[in-house]
């Protein structure tokens, strides 16, 4: 390797250093003591001794944690789901060219940069018992003859905090993805047009093949938000009703701070991270380059 190249690699490796000991001090060793936290028998204000499997022995015995588990995959699927078919809409309906374009992409990010305590405070009083607005409105129009108890009912609190997440997550979803639609050239659809192309067609085989590698990205990072989501439903029912909306990471908070059990809460967000990886191989392999854009077939 030339002088020149090592220069080179040396100032890169310079630059890198600094953020590389936050990710180091920030990311990898709180990490790492979470894990090891979840092989003792920790406890607040004791420091607690290695017990092996104890704790992951335990949470397969656990029914509320395999309840938490299938609400948080719930939880998980149909927001992303959601976000996914709302935010395309309204991405390719801000694509459009429509008047006062600026204003409506500026209102359409209110929902992502509003702090995620206020949008809760928000959304519980908007789900409260005796006072809501919603159930309020629909007694005035004759829908309903008493409040809904949107919190207080299982399927009610289930679909009440995944309306509450699919609100919030629209933005970045939406804004991402039509930052993707303008970076595909308007040449591909008059030359699809040309070939006799529908609408419907268009957007099947130019928009969502060039959109893949954002959509991978979009995707990835809505399941990480909502898979890891605590302060919604920390606010909104602290897991409640009978646990039907604990998520992985609100029954880690309540068993390791709450309850004092740092070693079974550690155990509980330790075995988040099969998951997590899950999303991130998604990720990695939804990012790998085709070779349709270059004229020939896939990887």
């Amino acid at each position: 390797m030339s002088p020149h190249a090592l220069r080179r690699n040396l100032v890169a490796w310079i630059f890198m250093l600094p953020a590389a000991a936050l990710l180091v001090v920030f990311l990898t060793y709180p990490l790492g003591l979470g894990v090891w936290l979840g092989f003792t028998d920790a406890r607040i204000g004791r420091p607690g001794m290695y017990v092996g499997l104890e704790n992951f022995e335990m949470l397969w015995d656990d029914s509320v944690f395999w309840l938490s588990v299938f609400n948080t995959v719930l939880y998980t699927t149909v927001a992303s789901l959601l976000k996914f078919a709302l935010g395309f809409w309204l991405a390719l309906l801000l694509n459009e060219h429509l008047p006062f374009k600026a204003f409506f992409r500026a209102i359409v990010l209110l929902p992502w940069v509003v702090p995620t305590v206020l949008s809760a405070i928000a959304f519980w009083w908007i789900y409260d018992a005796q006072f809501s607005i919603i159930s309020w409105v629909l007694i005035k129009w004759g829908w309903i003859d008493a409040p809904i108890n949107f919190l207080g009912d299982v399927a009610n609190a289930r679909a009440s905090v995944i309306a509450a997440n699919v609100w919030r997550g629209i933005p970045f979803v939406a804004i991402t993805l039509l930052a993707g639609l303008q970076t595909i050239s308007p040449s591909l659809y008059e030359a699809a047009a040309l070939d006799g192309a529908t609408a419907m067609q268009r957007l099947r085989y130019v928009t969502l093949p060039l959109l893949t590698p954002i959509i991978a990205i979009v995707m990835t990072f809505s399941v990480l938000f909502t898979f890891t989501d605590f302060q919604l439903i920390y606010v909104l029912t602290r897991g409640g009703p009978v646990n039907a909306t604990h998520l992985m990471a609100t029954l880690s908070f309540q068993r390791g701070i709450s309850g004092g059990q740092l070693g079974e809460g550690a155990a509980i967000a330790v075995a988040m991270i099969p998951f997590l990886l899950a999303a991130i191989l998604f990720s990695y392999f939804g990012l790998q380059r085709r070779r349709w854009q270059q004229g020939g077939t896939d990887r």
